[in-house]
């Protein structure tokens, strides 16, 4: 029993005992920073640093509030510089610096409340508890004044966690069921469910179960209602403890899967958002490209006496550049051809493999050549056009060779035994998520319409590197094959509780069934045939056969020509 408590203690102490004061009515303080950003209008530096901090850009924040410093002689500016810098070197955890910029704050600064604020955090990240509750009891006495700014439920369980780290309980009890009398009133849902674990633990840590329980159940009640992946996951982990105390380890095993499903749940959310993070990024930077372009053909007209001089020195250098860059095709072209020529020698049994791959390769060289060849005669007419449509054209070609060469390399370490293999639980629907916004600009390019229709309650045991390498391959075929407005569905069927089937449907070209059954023969790729770039070489079905016997799974195509395509694999579920 014992050992059940001391566990469930030290897990729950895994997440943080303390909230931080995060509930600022921040629209109102930013409301202020604007409406200062008219008034010191004639100090030109308090608008960026304003922009800067509302953003959580530190380091531009301490730079520009610095030259402001050295400028201003306004004391309301610089109580404002003060805490921008403060509170910036507290973000980056530079707590030495962070609280000699918030001690030269003037008690007569309008948002003095957050001094106190942020020095009780610093205090609280340092360990120094006492003074912790010093700077919280100062901000309490203020919120009374303006509780706009912080509310008053939140300086309770900062006072409330600061005692229950010196272990001063009642103290602590007095304060978590202060905020909680407030924080039942304000509806706070998220906030509610931390307070719920916090007063939880304070009665854990006293091995006081009876009133503990309650409110881990609360806590887990209430993270149903709430879209927060961590919060659900610490609920239902807490709970899964509880229950092995109890000594019911049917019901712990039940919320320990849950807690599992969380836990994968926000690790998919982020990566998605991470995804959709740099995509934005890219998209901005795209504009900039655009805007900079713009710029420099404005002044290209306003200098037109010049034009003469800068088109001769431009067709120079394109004439040097372009005689570079094919002197190095060649060259590389007969490095490949050396490279094949030894190796066919030393690895016969692969003759039929490298001879296709070498003239899809060849045949993608040639076409860049050829293709840069137009783009060279197109840059000296300026039709921007027929620029676009060659530069795309270029873009298609390279990442058909690099999908190539990616399967090649990943076949090479099949063979080689360096591919290593880790079986885990994975969520079908968020890696299928994930395929999709990695090939949305191919979708959108042939207006193919995407449907992702996998059930969301299904867990896959296999190797997740492998199996986004088998759909990404499989993706690409469909897209490859299907045509304009097409559409490519994915859909899943639970065959039994052991296995189930993951089916990619296109509207594509279709297969004959004898292309079918090369396919799906051992070791066998397509020869190459009349149409030789319609029909591919099979390297990626191969390798995604492989790929799906190794994680105890099969593969199936179901096809007929012009009437699109069905792929379907077969994967063992999660037990």
């Amino acid at each position: 029993m014992n050992k059940f408590k001391i566990f469930l203690v030290s897990l729950c102490f895994q997440f943080p005992f303390l909230i931080l004061a995060q509930d600022i009515a921040y629209n109102t303080f930013h409301n202020t920073l604007k409406k200062k950003a008219i008034e010191f209008s004639h100090e030109p530096n308090f608008n960026k640093v304003q922009n800067f901090f509302i953003e959580k850009n530190y380091d531009s924040t301490l730079v520009f509030s610095m030259r402001l410093l050295n400028s201003t002689k306004d004391k309301i500016v610089t109580d404002y510089c003060h805490y921008f810098r403060g509170s910036s070197f507290r973000a980056k955890k530079l707590f030495k610096e962070a609280k000699s910029e918030l001690n030269l704050v003037s008690r007569e600064f309008e948002f003095y409340i957050l001094i106190h604020k942020e020095l009780g955090e610093i205090a609280l990240e340092l360990n120094d508890f006492e003074k912790a509750i010093q700077y919280f009891k100062e901000a309490e006495k203020l919120s009374i004044k303006n509780k706009q700014v912080i509310k008053t439920s939140t300086i309770y369980v900062n006072l409330g966690s600061s005692y229950l780290h010196l272990n001063q309980f009642k103290n602590a009890e007095e304060f978590f069921f202060k905020s909680l009398k407030l924080q039942e009133k304000e509806k706070d849902t998220t906030s509610l469910i931390e307070l719920y674990i916090n007063i939880a633990n304070l009665y854990y840590i006293q091995y006081k179960d009876n009133e503990a329980i309650p409110f881990f159940e609360k806590a887990y009640h209430l993270s149903v209602k709430t879209a927060h992946f961590d919060l659900k996951r610490k609920s239902s982990l807490n709970m899964a403890v509880v229950e092995e105390n109890r000594g019911n380890f049917k019901k712990a095993l039940l919320y320990r899967k849950e807690s599992d499903h969380w836990k994968d749940s926000l690790n998919n959310q982020n990566k998605i958002w991470a995804v959709a993070d740099f995509e934005k990024k890219f998209a901005v930077a795209q504009k900039q490209k655009e805007i900079k372009v713009l710029t420099v053909e404005n002044k290209l007209k306003n200098t037109q006496r010049n034009i003469f001089f800068f088109s001769a020195t431009g067709l120079l250098l394109l004439l040097t550049g372009g005689v570079y860059l094919y002197a190095q095709k060649v060259r590389n072209s007969k490095t490949i051809l050396r490279q094949k020529n030894k190796l066919d020698e030393l690895n016969a049994t692969k003759d039929q493999l490298f001879s296709i791959v070498s003239h899809d390769l060849r045949s993608s060289v040639n076409a860049l050549k050829t293709s840069n060849a137009k783009l060279s005669a197109t840059l000296e007419t300026k039709n921007y056009d027929e620029l676009n449509q060659l530069i795309i054209q270029n873009s298609g070609i390279a990442n058909g060779a690099y999908s190539l060469l990616d399967n090649l390399l990943h076949w090479a370490l099949l063979q080689t035994k360096q591919l290593y293999f880790n079986r885990e639980s994975v969520h079908l629907y968020s890696i299928v998520q994930q395929i999709e916004y990695n090939y949305k600009p191919l979708l959108l390019d042939k207006s193919i319409q995407f449907e992702n229709s996998v059930s969301k309650s299904i867990f896959l045991f296999v190797d997740l590197d492998s199996l986004k390498i088998v759909l990404r391959n499989l993706l690409d075929n469909a897209i490859k094959f299907s045509p304009k407005n097409g559409q490519i569905t994915f859909l899943s069927n639970e065959i039994d509780s052991d296995f189930c089937q993951l089916i990619i449907q296109d509207t594509g070209i279709g297969m004959s069934e004898s292309t079918i059954a090369e396919l799906l023969q051992e070791g066998e790729l397509l020869a190459k045939k009349g149409n030789s770039e319609i029909i591919g070489t099979g390297l990626g079905i191969q390798l995604c056969k492989q790929m799906i016997a190794k994680n105890n799974g099969t593969f199936t195509i179901e096809s007929e020509l012009n009437k699109g395509t069905r792929m379907i694999v077969t994967l063992p579920k999660t037990k």
